[in-house]
């Protein structure tokens, strides 16, 4: 077993740095003990050492299932940039005869990047039971219970991939995951709970401010909004429910601030998105008004503030999304806004007609073509080609839905409270307790501190007290840099 002193020279030799980040050294030595690990990390708490280390002190081949071609492409080039040449993409874009050379080639590569749609291809899982290997790295592994029945369904058919490829050890990671869905995660892969080492840091971002903004109507929301990047500081990211509101915002932005946005969503082609994202890393573009789709993979230090237009459908999303402000450490805003109705936007999202189960069993059985299952056939169809029948299919949609309105449920509870910590109620939810009183905290928090600093006279406490003393958006002007004046 390798020492600590010689992880630490590793650490040095190969990537350049001279300690480990917190989690990040006992995810490693549990790794190369050959254990399945489970590492729950803060965003921007330089995960992708997590696998890279262990590529390069075990034999073998490392292969990373990643759900976006973003994330991935993202991954490749930093290790091109770091001088390692033995990285392979397979996706969509991988075709012809560049496709057949890679297959042909598997095992001259060190890192192999891939969907689990594309490993859903009996041809690559073929190709890949032929090479050694040693890691299989689940990325953004919330998705594995966040993600299905109803989106992404292949991401349940990754621990036949597992078994298929002679179960190697495993890493699963994410930045957010309550203790239900941990036990979800490990479940859906197929690997004893018992047996998995978890690696688990607290998802509390001290330097994140959390606030919410409730409003009468959707049009007073965008004229907030628009006042609101007039005076905001710095790069930022705004959330939309739909690609053509996001759109059309980053065109209304564009017109109305003196701030370069741009609209980054899936219906805008790869080639514009990656772009979009290389602008964005070098300040260009100052503000992306985008989907959920934005934001994996962006290690961007300086993003000063995320604002959610719509309600997201979980708190497990918004906690996500909200981390990739503020890596650098420095005061950064989450601000989520409200209108009446913003809710039945998720709800409609969430909804998928569901078929009979006497007609999934007759397309099951070639008693009817899949074109009668509807818009949705294609995703029915997959679980009839899995060996699932019409019971088991409208049993797992209907726990789906179910667990969905839970989440909305708790997002209803987070946008309409008015007398909890909003970071304390976060970290309940993910099974923690805030250990001590933050300030700055939270648009609710900070008003109840007032009574116990005013009875302290040092110079900070008296620079706080003068701080909570303000409403919580003037609060902002002064611990976020954000400008008074709209025509500066």
């Amino acid at each position: 077993m390798i020492s600590d002193r010689q992880l630490l020279i590793k650490l040095n030799e190969q990537f350049g740095f001279t300690a480990f980040r917190d989690g990040q050294q006992e995810t490693i030595k549990a790794i190369l003990n050959h254990q399945d690990t489970l590492a729950i990390l803060p965003t921007g708490g330089g995960k992708s050492l997590l696998y890279q280390m262990p590529g390069y002190l075990l034999p073998g081949t490392v292969l990373i299932v990643s759900p976006l071609i973003s994330l991935m492409q993202d991954q490749v080039d930093r290790l091109h940039r770091s001088g390692e040449k033995r990285v392979l993409m397979i996706n969509g874009q991988l075709t012809g005869k560049s496709r057949h050379q890679a297959l042909q080639r598997l095992s001259s590569f060190k890192f192999i990047f891939t969907s689990p749609e594309s490993l859903a291809n009996p041809e690559i899982i073929n190709k890949l039971k032929k090479i050694q290997i040693t890691l299989f790295v689940v990325d953004e592994a919330h998705c594995i219970s966040q993600w299905g029945p109803d989106f992404r369904p292949e991401y349940l058919l990754l621990s036949s991939v597992l078994k298929q490829l002679g179960s190697p050890t495993t890493l699963l990671l994410t930045a957010t995951a309550t203790p239900e869905v941990r036990q979800d995660i490990i479940q859906k892969m197929g690997l004893q709970g018992d047996a998995v080492t978890q690696v688990i840091r607290s998802v509390n971002r001290p330097n994140i401010y959390y606030a919410v903004e409730r409003f009468i109507s959707v049009n007073e929301k965008e004229q907030y909004l628009i006042d609101l990047v007039n005076r905001l500081a710095g790069s930022g990211i705004i959330y939309f429910a739909s690609r053509k509101l996001a759109t059309q915002f980053a065109e209304t932005l564009n017109q109305k601030t003196k701030k370069t946005v741009a609209a980054y969503h899936a219906g805008i082609a790869p080639i514009d998105r990656y772009r979009l994202q290389q602008q964005f890393m070098d300040n260009q573009v100052q503000l992306i008004c985008a989907t959920s789709a934005f934001g994996m993979g962006i290690d961007k230090d300086d993003i000063r503030f995320v604002i959610h237009f719509h309600e997201p459908a979980n708190l497990e999303s918004y906690v996500q999304e909200v981390g990739r402000a503020g890596r650098d450490g420095k005061p950064s805003l989450a601000l989520l806004l409200y209108s009446p109705g913003d809710e039945q936007i998720q709800q409609t999202l969430n909804h998928i007609e569901l078929p009979d189960k006497e007609l999934l069993n007759a397309v099951r059985e070639k008693r009817q073509p899949s074109s009668v299952l509807g818009d949705n056939r294609e995703l029915f169809t997959f679980y009839l080609e899995h060996g699932y029948n019409g019971e088991t299919i409208i049993k797992a949609f209907k726990n789906r839905q179910i667990s969905l309105k839970n989440h909305l449920n708790w997002m209803a509870r987070y946008v309409n409270n008015t007398k909890l910590c909003r970071r304390q109620m976060i970290l309940e939810y993910f099974g923690e307790r805030l250990a001590k009183p933050q300030v700055p905290c939270c648009d609710i928090t900070d008003e109840t501190l007032l009574q116990r600093f005013e009875k302290n006279d040092d110079s900070q406490t008296k620079h706080i007290h003068s701080i909570i003393k303000l409403n919580w958006q003037e609060r902002l002007y002064q611990l976020f840099n954000i400008n008074h004046n709209k025509e500066n």
